[in-house]
């Protein structure tokens, strides 16, 4: 991926790298001991895991799940009636994505709690970490300090999916984390708002059937597809190098400037190139593909990377720029 302050482009790790990053160091009761209400179930005795069929809950279906709005769940009324403290503020959605959005709580204390949601994350803690069930879901907990903690909902497995918590808390971030995730797995199952789907919009689109494999395997050979999240799908060689990565995403009109140039990718459809920066072959290609909200369109985009390839020679943005003309003939008809 290739970070862009105008176009806000930042890394699927934005989340978690920002909840770990939050100092939090004010005084205040421990939350982490508070009777809010939870519904999570322990996992079965001696295996620390739920059973590892297939999830076929109809409500945290893939199709389902991508046009779900992810602020219902970080409201002030949504958190509120947990228990947990103060919101002050309403849920900023992300800018860079469909299914993200974040709202921080003050604790009785006045230590903050923040949280960071997202719908259909693949950044996941091990199986090991299972920790019983919510809601009917297999349920992930890793607290990586006494301060950060990841919970996850999993909608599929093989190849893992998930509803994604991260909170940054110094008071046992988990307990707080486990009762939102409790709170988030009941809306699901219960009529949660989702986004309007008017005709064209990549919002309800699988990324995983907008490329033909064949013409992926001009740029990746012996190409195999796997979800990266909702809104975005990899193909990989046997060996995992090199990728080719189609993304659906809100943004502003991609414009020529800071690396991007202009390429026909043909059907009356003007996209942008950038090639990477490093000594590796990288290429994103991004086109807009219908309004959005505000200022902010629909973006389709296809990112080429090869971390053994040379970029004279593997020519990254002419095999990025194959598998966009692909896309374009495949994407829904605005």
């Amino acid at each position: 991926m290739f970070p862009d302050v105008r176009r806000r482009r930042l890394p699927k790790l934005f989340l978690l790298v920002t909840a770990l990053a939050l100092p939090l160091t004010a005084c205040g009761p421990d939350l982490g001991r508070s009777n809010f209400a939870r519904t999570t179930v322990p996992a079965a005795a001696g295996t620390g895991q739920v059973a590892d069929g297939p999830i076929t809950d109809a409500a945290v279906a893939a199709n389902v799940l991508r046009t779900i709005k992810p602020c219902q769940f970080l409201t002030k009324d949504a958190l509120g009636a947990l228990g947990l403290g103060t919101v002050e503020e309403d849920p900023s959605p992300s800018s860079i994505a469909f299914d993200r959005c974040t709202n921080k709580v003050k604790d009785p204390g006045g230590k903050e709690i923040r949280f960071d949601f997202e719908i259909g994350s693949t950044l996941l803690p091990r199986a090991d970490k299972t920790a019983g069930q919510v809601g009917g879901l297999p349920l992930r907990v890793n607290k990586t300090d006494e301060s950060d903690c990841t919970v996850a909902a999993m909608t599929a497995l093989n190849p893992d999916n998930a509803l994604v918590l991260t909170v940054a808390y110094a008071s046992d971030p988990c307990r707080p984390g486990q009762a939102v995730m409790d709170a988030v797995v009941q809306k699901l199952h219960n009529s949660p708002e989702k986004y309007s789907t008017p005709p064209g919009t990549l919002l309800s689109a699988d990324p995983c059937t907008m490329a033909d494999t064949t013409v992926v395997a001009s740029a990746v050979p012996s190409a195999k597809s796997a979800p990266s999240g909702l809104h975005s799908c990899e193909w990989q060689s046997n060996g995992g190098d090199p990728t080719v990565t189609v993304e659906f995403l809100p943004g502003l009109p991609p414009i020529v400037g800071d690396g991007y140039s202009k390429v026909d990718l043909g059907n009356g459809v003007t996209g942008y190139q950038k090639p990477g920066t490093t000594s590796s072959a990288q290429c994103q290609v991004e086109w807009q593909h219908r309004p959005w909200q505000g200022d902010d369109v629909e973006l389709a985009q296809v990112d080429y990377r090869s971390l053994d390839g040379k970029p004279d020679a593997d020519d990254p943005c002419g095999k990025a720029v194959t598998v966009a003309k692909n896309v374009v003939t495949k994407l829904p008809k605005p």
